[in-house]
């Protein structure tokens, strides 16, 4: 019994309410070191303008909704997966098929590419997490060499390998993410602490620990320890579910979208919520987010058919992207940063480039420790911030400087 463990006087009802009166007061103690806003800080920085994307490839194939996708390493293949139980490997240059994959189920709604571009992972509706080696024979059977790795009571919501091919994270409609051994196909370690349907999850960048970061039907967004199994932080303002959670490029961030049509940003080292995302006119969920490179920007697929794209810095919109039929549910930004690629419920995948990369320095701070002109934008901590954002056309000053575009460009976005 729940009960049997109460001491006297003790009633579980007291004791729910023992722990919302100390949910309130760290909230107090959080609010005391709420200084200043995000926006405010970035009051001098020059703002980015409107911009225009086009969309330079348009993947067709599926038969039904596409769920979910992701970006092999070698910035060129896509892996998507659909309502219609396929799961299909694209060569985004040419936008031919180069593998595809028939589940046991439909609904698949999670796939992922691993680190060495040698396999993928999927599954859906069947509650497991499958692995498929790719080879370049085309008349060997994928189907006959796949291996079923994660189990779940309830269905696979996202998956997502780790640094390397021998481990996989998985989420999960039954509340729960897990961390499995691919080759043996054994649970390493389990993470409970979701009241609802985990829908989504995040690796943290390598250079910053063993973590990463869910969200879910409870509305939380929950910071992870892979190594211990614990939460380590936790996040409660959205009012309605959440559907993507991706970390910003240094790892001292993550941005949620939620189906309150509104998307923020959390600092890890802050501890709290630092920007919100949102305008008046958007009544549609945010299903999908991702950062640019440089993670100037903020691009938000919504269940209006647009893509917004937004100023991390300073909250405002820079651009909505139009193109799809209906709903856009995943939107991955390619591993270079030169492209992102997004999926939606109008059967289709659509590529577009991002334009030329500009660095600008923010006048009047101190310099970040940086190794080179990649290094990502420093939302906190120190007063000085170094950021790169996509624009196209646009001067910042004699700061700006155009960075050299990648060889496969001239073929990709010709």
């Amino acid at each position: 019994m729940a009960t049997d463990g109460l001491h006297e006087n003790e009633t579980l009802a007291s004791l729910k309410s023992e722990a919302e009166s100390l949910k309130g007061k760290l909230e107090e103690e959080r609010a005391k070191l709420h200084d200043v806003e995000l926006h405010q800080v970035a009051e001098r920085v020059e703002a980015l303008g409107q911009f225009v994307m086009k969309t330079r490839r348009t993947l067709k194939g599926h038969g039904n909704k596409v769920l979910c996708m992701d970006w092999c390493k070698d910035k060129r293949r896509i892996v998507s997966s659909s309502q219609d139980g396929k799961v299909i490997v694209w060569d985004s240059f040419t936008t031919n098929k180069e593998h595809a994959v028939t589940m046991p189920c439909t609904w698949v709604m999670a796939c992922a590419y691993a680190p060495s571009g040698c396999a993928i992972a999927c599954g859906g509706l069947d509650n497991k997490c499958s692995v498929y080696p790719l080879t370049f024979d085309k008349n060997e059977n994928m189907a006959a060499k796949k291996k079923s790795v994660a189990m779940h009571t309830n269905y696979l919501s996202a998956c997502s390998f780790t640094n390397s091919d021998m481990q996989i994270l998985t989420a999960s409609g039954d509340g729960t993410c897990a961390l499995w051994d691919v080759e043996s196909g054994q649970l390493l370690q389990s993470f409970h602490g979701h009241g609802a349907d985990v829908l989504c999850l995040d690796l943290a960048p390598s250079e910053t620990g063993n973590t990463f970061v869910s969200g879910g039907c409870d509305k939380k967004a929950m910071v992870w320890d892979m190594r211990s199994g614990q939460c380590v932080q936790a996040f409660e303002t959205h009012e309605s579910d959440i559907n993507s959670v991706r970390y910003y490029p240094s790892g001292d961030a993550f941005a949620s979208g939620s189906d309150d049509a509104t998307c923020r940003l959390y600092d890890l080292r802050a501890d709290r919520e630092v920007a919100i995302y949102s305008k008046e006119s958007i009544i549609f969920g945010a299903s999908s987010v991702d950062f640019s490179l440089s993670g100037r920007l903020l691009f938000a697929g919504y269940n209006d058919y647009t893509i917004n794209v937004w100023d991390v810095l300073k909250g405002s919109r820079v651009s909505i992207l139009f193109g799809h039929e209906n709903r856009v549910s995943t939107l991955r930004v390619s591993p270079d940063g030169t492209a992102f690629c997004s999926g939606s419920w109008d059967h289709t995948l659509r590529a577009q480039p991002q334009a030329l990369l500009l660095e600008v320095a923010l006048p009047g701070l101190e310099p970040s420790d940086r190794p080179g002109p990649s290094a990502p934008v420093n939302l906190r901590g120190r007063a000085r911030t170094t950021c790169k954002t996509t624009c196209s056309g646009i001067k910042m000053g004699p700061v700006s400087q155009k960075l050299p575009k990648p060889a496969f460009q001239s073929t990709l976005f010709k």
